[in-house]
């Protein structure tokens, strides 16, 4: 169907890499285009001009490319509005058919009736910053792939009996090498991309710690014990806009650091943490809280708290409780401007 309408009209794209699918709904729901064009923005625009002239949203659901698309759709002055992909998902498995048509006229659907829930899109500074972060993060666990296989290797042919599990096994296996050149073909090549891998690390880090020391945001942040530039970063990234949340407290449960509660007639239950948009800074939370829980020397009231739940409900509990405080604290420091306050110990504060 072709043809200006004039009357309030609704749009989803259903956006790929070659090509998007567009469905526009007047009011009364019925559709009046639809169609796939080239995954452009001025494509997009021009289709937009001519079938949805009056158009009162355009939703796009959450992906690889929407914040670029986003940011240029919204340049053009086109209504879009990011879609939680999540929440999108929960209405368009009610179709019958999963396909791209449908999908776009479904969002259309959500963007008509106002049963829709926005996703923040970042701005290109926190998406530069959290794309370094990702890359750094892979690179890791492509490091720790290398040291796995590296430790099967030498444990199947007994040359390493002790323990592997130390900052020294490359140099181990180094040694390992140099006693047994047979092994060498299959040892080198895995030792030598760990180094390429470990060295392209540093350079990360190195550019993160400079990012880090130029905000005066992250080093108000990093004033809290156990929290370093990459958990500062990763945390800002990630929440982009603080004032986008209207309390500090619902900072946890975005980002997955709160249980879940499944409640049926009588029976109810905790359903372990929620879904988080960034597994990555939920791990570096974690972590961030183990080192404030075991490795900090200097008493504070997050750390006696969090002990206090250590010794009532185990480790594991604590760490993700001091998690979920450390997102609220950082939350807050960064819209107050202060620092972190370490408090006084008290007789009852052990």
């Amino acid at each position: 169907m072709t043809g200006a309408n004039h009357s309030m009209t609704y749009v989803g794209l259903d956006v790929s890499l070659a090509e998007t699918h567009v469905c526009v709904l007047r009011e009364d729901g019925k559709a009046v285009f639809q169609g796939a064009i080239p995954s452009e923005p001025a494509s997009i625009v021009e289709c937009l001009n001519q079938h949805a002239p009056n158009c009162q949203r355009v939703a796009v659901e959450t992906g690889a490319t929407t914040p670029w698309l986003w940011r240029e759709l919204r340049h053009r002055d086109v209504p879009v509005i990011c879609v939680d992909a999540r929440h999108a998902s929960q209405a368009l498995s009610m179709r019958r058919n999963k396909t791209d048509r449908n999908d776009a006229e479904g969002l259309a659907e959500l963007m008509r009736i106002g049963w829709y829930k926005e996703a923040n899109v970042r701005t290109p500074e926190a998406q530069f910053i959290r794309s370094m972060l990702s890359a750094r993060y892979q690179m890791r666990l492509s490091r720790r792939d290398l040291l796995n296989q590296m430790r099967g290797i030498v444990k199947t042919f007994g040359l390493i009996t002790g323990s592997t599990g130390t900052l020294r096994f490359p140099k181990m296996v180094e040694d390992v090498i140099a006693e047994h050149p047979a092994v060498a073909p299959m040892l080198k090549p895995l030792l030598d991309a760990h180094d390429a891998l470990s060295e392209q690390i540093r350079v990360y880090d190195d550019q993160l710690k400079d990012t880090a020391a130029r905000n005066e945001h992250a080093l108000r942040i990093m004033t809290i014990p156990g929290v370093s530039y990459l958990v500062a970063l990763g945390f800002m990234s990630t929440i982009d806009d603080p004032k986008r949340f209207s309390s500090s407290a619902k900072v946890g449960p975005y980002l997955g650091l709160a249980p879940r509660t499944r409640q049926s007639g009588e029976s109810s239950y905790s359903a372990g943490i929620g879904h988080t948009p960034s597994r990555m800074v939920r791990s570096y939370l974690y972590q961030a809280a183990t080192v404030l829980l075991t490795r900090s020397a200097k008493w504070s009231r997050l750390k006696a708290w969090g002990l206090r739940i250590h010794k009532r409900a185990g480790f594991k509990r604590a760490a993700i409780a001091v998690a979920r405080k450390l997102a609220i604290i950082m939350h807050s420091i960064w819209v107050d401007g202060t620092e972190f306050e370490y408090g006084a110990p008290t007789k009852t504060a052990a």
